[in-house]
Protein backbone atom coordinates (compact mmCIF):
# COMPACT_ATOMS: atom_id res chain seq x y z
CA UNK A 1 0.00 0.00 0.00
CA UNK A 2 1.33 3.18 -0.54
CA UNK A 3 1.62 6.14 2.24
CA UNK A 4 -0.32 8.80 1.64
CA UNK A 5 1.04 12.07 1.53
CA UNK A 6 -0.03 15.76 2.21
CA UNK A 7 0.86 17.40 -1.32
CA UNK A 8 -0.70 13.73 -2.97
CA UNK A 9 -3.99 14.32 -1.05
CA UNK A 10 -4.11 17.71 -1.46
CA UNK A 11 -3.64 16.74 -5.59
CA UNK A 12 -6.42 14.35 -4.70
CA UNK A 13 -8.48 16.65 -3.45
CA UNK A 14 -8.14 19.64 -6.24
CA UNK A 15 -9.11 17.16 -8.89
CA UNK A 16 -12.27 15.09 -7.41
CA UNK A 17 -13.67 17.84 -5.69
CA UNK A 18 -12.82 21.14 -7.91
CA UNK A 19 -11.54 22.71 -5.06
CA UNK A 20 -10.69 26.17 -5.41
CA UNK A 21 -8.76 26.35 -1.92
CA UNK A 22 -7.25 23.21 -0.01
CA UNK A 23 -5.20 23.06 3.67
CA UNK A 24 -3.64 20.07 4.51
CA UNK A 25 -1.84 19.04 7.46
CA UNK A 26 -0.26 16.46 8.34
CA UNK A 27 -1.21 15.60 12.01
CA UNK A 28 1.31 12.20 12.65
CA UNK A 29 4.49 14.18 12.08
CA UNK A 30 5.48 13.06 8.80
CA UNK A 31 3.73 9.76 8.89
CA UNK A 32 1.09 9.65 7.09
CA UNK A 33 -1.44 8.48 9.36
CA UNK A 34 -3.76 11.67 10.37
CA UNK A 35 -4.28 13.87 8.13
CA UNK A 36 -6.62 17.09 8.89
CA UNK A 37 -8.11 19.46 6.04
CA UNK A 38 -9.78 22.57 4.70
CA UNK A 39 -11.28 22.08 1.23
CA UNK A 40 -12.73 24.98 -0.37
CA UNK A 41 -15.18 23.74 -3.39
CA UNK A 42 -18.25 25.00 -5.01
CA UNK A 43 -19.86 21.41 -5.34
CA UNK A 44 -20.25 21.89 -1.58
CA UNK A 45 -23.04 24.60 -2.45
CA UNK A 46 -26.68 23.53 -1.29
CA UNK A 47 -25.47 20.47 0.70
CA UNK A 48 -25.42 20.34 4.64
CA UNK A 49 -22.29 19.21 6.41
CA UNK A 50 -23.13 15.36 6.69
CA UNK A 51 -24.05 15.77 2.61
CA UNK A 52 -19.95 17.50 2.84
CA UNK A 53 -18.69 15.31 4.38
CA UNK A 54 -20.23 11.84 2.44
CA UNK A 55 -19.31 13.83 -0.92
CA UNK A 56 -15.55 14.05 0.55
CA UNK A 57 -15.18 10.74 1.67
CA UNK A 58 -16.85 9.38 -1.30
CA UNK A 59 -14.13 11.04 -3.83
CA UNK A 60 -11.06 9.95 -1.54
CA UNK A 61 -12.23 6.84 -0.15
CA UNK A 62 -8.76 4.42 -1.22
CA UNK A 63 -7.44 7.47 0.61
CA UNK A 64 -8.73 7.74 3.62
CA UNK A 65 -8.79 3.28 3.62
CA UNK A 66 -5.17 3.98 3.81
CA UNK A 67 -4.83 6.29 7.06
CA UNK A 68 -5.62 5.97 10.37
CA UNK A 69 -6.74 9.41 11.25
CA UNK A 70 -9.17 12.07 9.33
CA UNK A 71 -10.67 15.29 9.47
CA UNK A 72 -12.05 17.65 6.98
CA UNK A 73 -13.77 20.82 7.69
CA UNK A 74 -15.83 21.51 3.81
CA UNK A 75 -16.74 25.03 2.84
CA UNK A 76 -18.25 26.50 -0.01
CA UNK A 77 -15.97 29.56 -1.58
CA UNK A 78 -18.78 32.11 -0.54
CA UNK A 79 -18.65 30.64 3.46
CA UNK A 80 -14.86 30.79 3.27
CA UNK A 81 -14.73 34.38 1.61
CA UNK A 82 -16.77 34.97 4.66
CA UNK A 83 -14.37 33.64 7.53
CA UNK A 84 -11.36 34.84 5.49
CA UNK A 85 -12.92 38.26 5.96
CA UNK A 86 -13.68 37.82 9.85
CA UNK A 87 -10.52 36.89 10.66
CA UNK A 88 -8.64 40.42 8.48
CA UNK A 89 -11.57 42.03 10.48
CA UNK A 90 -10.39 41.01 13.71
CA UNK A 91 -6.81 41.41 13.13
CA UNK A 92 -7.49 45.27 12.17
CA UNK A 93 -9.10 45.88 15.44
CA UNK A 94 -6.46 44.12 17.38
CA UNK A 95 -3.81 46.14 15.52
CA UNK A 96 -5.20 49.32 15.52
CA UNK A 97 -4.54 51.81 18.64
CA UNK A 98 -7.24 52.19 21.32
CA UNK A 99 -9.02 55.35 21.35
CA UNK A 100 -9.37 57.53 24.12
CA UNK A 101 -12.41 58.89 25.53
CA UNK A 102 -11.11 62.41 23.68
CA UNK A 103 -10.53 60.78 20.99
CA UNK A 104 -6.81 60.72 20.71
CA UNK A 105 -4.68 57.60 20.68
CA UNK A 106 -3.27 55.65 23.47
Amino acid sequence: MTQITDSGLREAIIQRLEAVHTQVTDMSGGCGQAFSTLIVSPQFQGLGTLKRHRLVNAALKDEIAAIHAWTAKCQTPDEWARDCAKVQDSSSLAASPQQQADGTAR
